[in-house]
Order: C-alpha cells, then sequence, then structure tokens
C-alpha cells in the first residue's frame, strides 16, 4: 500500500509529518513521494489564514476527482473535524493523535470512516524517529501548543494547551540523530519560550540550549517561534555565551500601537517590546531581530499605522513576515470585531511598509559587502546557485557542488540586494 504525504504550512507541520511517515512505515506501508502513484493521499493542513484553508479545501476535490482515498492531519483537522466527511474524506487525524495514523489508513481500507483526537503526545517514540527530509537538518519540536490566544489567532483552538517534552527525551533524540549524520537542528514551538514553563522542574529554553551546545556533533541551533513576554534574557545570554546558536531571534511584535496590541491580546506594550530588544542587543550586539507584522486589523486608523511604521524604521529588522489582517473563522476578532477597514487600504498599508523593510535590508546588507562568513551550504536553487545561511540566518548564494550540501565553506560576500547576498566560496 502506497502512501503519499503532502505538508502545508508551518515547519511544525513538517515535523508531524516526519512523524507520521516514521508511523506508518513501522507498521509496513510504504511512504512514496509521488502523489499520482499513491493509493493514499494524506493532507498534512494549515488553517492559520483563509488563503491557505481554500488551498487544501480545493486540494481535497482534485483528489476526489482521482479517487483517491484522502487523509486529513494538521490544524485543518482540528478545525473542520467531522465535517471534513462531508467533503469526501476518509479519516481525519487530530495534531495530538498521530500514533494513531496506520489504524486510521487501515480502517479506511475497509471504507469506514474514523476521526481521532485523542492526546498522544507522550507516546511518540521520537527517539527512534530517525529519519529527516534533510541529512543533515532535524526539526524538533519541544513545546506543543499556546495558552496566549491573541484575537486574531486560530492556532490555540487547533493545536491546544502548552505541554512541553521533557529535556532529557530531546536530548536522547538528538544524540540519536547526530548518529545518522545530522549537525543542525531546530527546536520548534508555537510558543518556543514558554518551554518548560508546565513541567515545574526548573526546565527552560535556555537550559536546553545550554545543554544542546555540549553535543559536539551539533554544529548549529535555532529556535522558533518567540513571544515578547515569555523571552527570557537567559535566552540571550546563553546565545552571546555559544557559537553554535544562531544568532536570529524571530520575535514577533504584530503591531506598533499600543491600542491595537491590545485589541489583539498580545500582552506587552509597544515601551516594553523596544526595551526588551534594547537589552537584547546589548547582550547579544550581533543579533539579527526579524518579526511578524499584521496591517489592516479592525480600527486601525492611519495614526495606528504611522506607529507601526516608526517601529520598523526604529528597530531595522532584519526580516519581516507581512500579512493584511482577514478574520479566521472560530477566533475572537471573527466573533466580536467588525472587520472595518477597507481592502484597498490594507493592500496600501501592506505594500508601503513591504518597501520600507526592502529600504532596510538593503541597507542592513551593505554592511556585508566584502565580509568573509561562515556557512552551511544547503540546497541548490532554480537559479543553479547553492545558499546556505550565517549565522544570523541571512540567506547567502554562491557557486557550489552538490557534494558540499550540509557541509560548512566561507563565502566573501562580492554582492548584494535587498534579498539574498550573492559571493564566491573562499575556504
Amino acid at each position: 500500500m502506497k502512501i503519499y504525504i503532502k505538508t502545508f504550512g508551518c515547519q511544525m507541520n513538517e515535523n508531524d509529518s516526519e512523524v507520521a511517515q516514521y508511523y506508518l512505515e513501522q507498521d509496513g506501508f510504504e511512504v512514496i513521494d509521488n502523489e499520482d502513484e499513491a493509493d493514499v493521499v494524506i493532507l498534512n493542513t494549515c488553517v492559520v489564514r483563509k488563503k491557505a484553508e481554500d488551498k487544501f479545501f480545493s486540494t481535497i476535490g482534485e483528489l476526489r476527482k482521482k479517487n483517491k482515498k484522502v487523509g486529513i492531519m494538521g490544524c485543518g483537522a482540528e478545525k473542520e473535524r467531522e465535517n471534513l466527511f462531508r467533503r469526501g474524506v476518509n479519516f481525519v487525524i487530530g495534531t495530538r493523535a498521530i500514533p494513531r495514523i496506520s489504524e486510521a489508513v487501515e480502517l479506511s481500507l475497509k471504507n469506514k470512516k474514523v476521526a481521532f483526537f485523542d492526546d498522544l503526545l507522550d507516546q511518540i517514540d521520537y527517539k527512534n524517529i530517525l529519519r529527516r527530509s534533510s541529512k543533515y537538518h532535524a526539526w524538533i519540536t519541544i513545546i506543543y501548543g499556546c495558552n496566549r490566544f491573541c484575537t486574531y489567532c486560530i492556532v490555540p483552538y487547533t493545536r491546544g494547551r502548552e505541554k512541553s517534552r521533557k529535556m532529557s527525551e530531546i536530548l536522547e533524540e538528538i544524540n540519536n540523530l547526530t548518529k545518522k549524520g545530522i549537525k543542525e537542528i531546530t527546536f520548534l514551538g508555537q510558543n518556543v519560550d514558554a518551554y518548560g514553563k508546565d513541567l515545574n522542574d526548573g526546565t527552560s529554553l535556555a537550559k536546553l540550549l545550554h545543554e544542546t551546545s555540549k553535543i559536539d556533533e551539533i554544529e548549529r541551533i535555532w529556535f522558533l517561534t518567540s513571544y515578547p513576554t515569555d523571552f527570557s534574557l537567559e535566552i540571550a545570554y546563553e546565545i552571546a555565551n555559544s557559537p553554535k546558536i544562531g544568532r536570529n531571534i524571530h520575535l514577533p511584535v504584530q503591531h506598533g500601537s499600543n491600542k491595537i496590541l491590545k485589541k489583539m491580546n498580545r500582552r506587552y506594550t509597544i515601551e516594553e517590546y523596544k526595551e526588551l530588544i534594547k537589552k537584547i542587543r546589548e547582550i547579544v550586539p550581533d543579533a539579527s531581530i526579524t518579526s511578524d507584522i499584521i496591517v489592516g486589523f479592525p480600527d486601525e486608523t492611519e495614526e495606528d499605522f504611522e506607529d507601526t511604521v516608526k517601529l520598523v524604521r526604529e528597530i531595522e529588522f532584519e526580516r519581516l513576515n507581512l500579512a493584511i489582517y482577514s478574520p479566521r473563522e472560530g477566533t475572537i476578532a471573527w466573533k466580536y470585531f467588525e472587520d472595518n477597514v477597507p481592502r484597498i487600504v490594507k493592500t496600501r498599508r501592506m505594500a508601503y511598509i513591504l518597501n520600507l523593510q526592502k529600504e532596510i535590508n538593503r541597507k542592513l546588507n551593505e554592511k556585508y559587502l566584502g565580509k568573509e562568513v561562515e556557512v552551511i551550504v544547503e540546497s541548490e536553487g532554480k537559479t543553479g546557485y547553492f545558499y546556505g545561511r550565517d549565522i544570523r540566518n541571512k540567506i547567502i548564494a554562491f557557486k557550489a557542488s552538490p557534494d558540499l550540501i550540509g557541509k560548512k565553506v566561507i563565502v566573501k560576500v562580492n554582492k548584494i540586494t535587498a534579498g539574498p547576498l550573492y559571493g564566491e566560496i573562499i575556504k
């Protein structure tokens, strides 16, 4: 029986797909990379934005026309649940029920429709899930769920409350992965800074970073995504003291107006956010700060928008993920707030910040011109250039060969753009 897994959305979904593949292969199924040859197609879904939700709905329709049996994982499974059967789906697996994936497939082959939403996170055999999509890098989920309940966000309803893995289990998983050649890891969590708080045993992200840095085979460590009020300065000190931990901190601010932040249920003021950035930069002078911003949130005035523009100019983020607000069914904002900023205004504001960020990116990238940086080669791009990232998560393109993938090289930057940098390998 051949199964194809199509993954939408975030890195946590990528890790969940790896877990699902492990269980399916353990139970004798063949997981393949060709959708057309598969008997069963599993969609690991994302519903953070309506566009992502519409995409997986349309994919279901396409698969049904091909007479494929279809299973749904991920946030779409949690949001829609048994309603997905009306769309012709054969089985549904909740975000915490992945260990039952094989059972769901087997029952669907007997023409039974099943939906599993058990919390089986404690049963996931991470220490033996050694196959990764990359031969040198591994995504590692360390905490599930989110307790923050931002008014625009569906994630707490689809991923549940925060639940941390034991640090000893994570370190065992990493040690096992190094035996397979893994050199680079990224710790994942909807709110990765909250790691360990629910364990009540002193575990924290800072301590996990410290212990992971001791593993000789691991050359680089990243973590995603942070929440401002949960980010501890101990994390910054660990970054400053370790040559292995990436100097990139993704710290979503979402808006520059205190009025809008309060309406979003973000639990900090813009003054507190800026003070945190100041302290991080004092501890880690070469820190690369990246962020997320939403434009056009309900009741956003021109003055509110200008507050966001001022923030972007002042902080000079290394990168911004920008999104136009759209109501997500099931959230507080969808239920109680009028989506009252016209689309044309949202689009104009989005374009303004995009152009502003391009100016900032080019300005920051100029500091790299002529600089020699250490890069781990990741893969070959469509243009024929290979690319990798330095310790600040800056993307650099260069000529290379496939045998260098996963290895460190020294690249001298000789060309800059508002996006990637270009250079040549000198060592």
